[in-house]
């Protein structure tokens, strides 16, 4: 069991952020089939471009750096915040100091894999850094970057639930409620997934909390540089893999409604803008605008603003006519 030792000054600091790259490698352990399989329709898709840049670009010496209980931190930095883009994630690890990353290298990179000559090369090169960063480059583009606006929308849609949570059930409600295996006992977070790992003091500095649509499980981070980290499955990715079994049946409603208004009645199960719905359905921005306005005219939905955005959430007779007919 891993618990972290959480003070009122923690949670004053405790934060969220996005991980594009942090993703990145959760996507290419996946495809290497030492993580979560990928859904059989991502893996058609994916795997014959994992397998051409594993021969043609220097991905494989990324992939030896990893480990199944870890990885290096240089080619998944930790991120600043919501706005963490995949350019400023390569620019961090293009600025990573050579002997940091030799340091990492000789303590991750102990595999079969790392014994491959051509892998070998690469590590123990001057420019080991910047021939991994463009390896990444190359997957993150082929890969990952098409996909990426909806998977984001995923992720930013979590936060936007997480922190509802928050206001009005408080920080233990939220953090219990990001894996099962996750219990506030005593002040402090217990996570039973993890082995006897012991107890982490955070120490005034909080907890960084990441949304990932790719982790199989739940995943932390304890060492430096990183803050300590918790990085979590978030929600909608089980619409998103197909996993049919864990949603809603939308036939009843569709009949009802409309296919695409059936799809924005089922997303809204927390609060979510035009832009983030349009981004994690496919559906383009105006169409969205206008399927909610009558599902707002409808008393199905109703709106409110947040900061800068206009949040969407259901209403009592949107929520029985979800749960009756979904």
């Amino acid at each position: 069991m891993l618990r972290f030792e959480v003070s009122v000054e923690d949670l004053l600091r405790s934060r969220f952020a996005l991980s594009p790259a942090m993703d990145l490698c959760f996507l290419l352990r996946s495809l290497a089939g030492e993580d979560r399989p990928l859904p059989r329709a991502w893996a058609t898709r994916l795997l014959p471009a994992f397998e051409r840049l594993r021969r043609e670009s220097e991905l494989n010496a990324a992939l030896a750096l990893h480990s199944p209980q870890s990885g290096p931190n240089f080619v998944a930095p930790p991120p600043r915040g919501l706005s963490q883009t995949w350019a400023d994630d390569l620019a961090m690890i293009r600025a990573t100091p050579l002997e940091a990353a030799r340091h990492e290298i000789a303590t991750n990179a102990t595999g079969p894999s790392a014994r491959d000559p051509r892998v070998r090369a690469v590590l123990d090169s001057t420019d080991a850094v910047s021939r991994i960063a463009e390896a990444m480059d190359q997957a993150w583009h082929e890969l990952l970057a098409t996909d990426w606006p909806q998977l984001r929308a995923i992720c930013e849609r979590d936060v936007v639930h997480r922190v509802g949570v928050i206001g009005e059930h408080g920080w233990a409600t939220a953090i219990e409620s990001l894996h099962p295996s996750i219990a506030w006992q005593a002040g402090g977070i217990e996570i039973g997934h993890f082995p006897q790992v012991g107890t982490v003091r955070l120490a005034g500095d909080g907890l960084l909390l990441i949304p990932s649509v790719f982790v199989a499980n739940i995943a932390a981070h304890l060492e430096d540089p990183w803050p300590r980290t918790l990085i979590y499955p978030a929600r909608g990715t089980a619409a998103l893999w197909g996993e049919q079994e864990s949603v809603p049946r939308p036939d009843a409603l569709t009949a009802l409604v409309g296919r695409a208004r059936a799809r924005l009645l089922l997303a809204l199960d927390a609060p979510a803008s035009t832009s983030h719905l349009a981004r994690s359905l496919a559906m383009a921005p105006g169409a969205v605008g206008d399927h909610l306005a009558i599902l707002r005219g409808a008393g199905l939905l109703v709106r409110a603003r947040s900061g800068r955005s206009v949040l969407y959430r259901r209403t009592p007779l949107g929520e029985a006519l979800v749960a009756g007919l979904g």
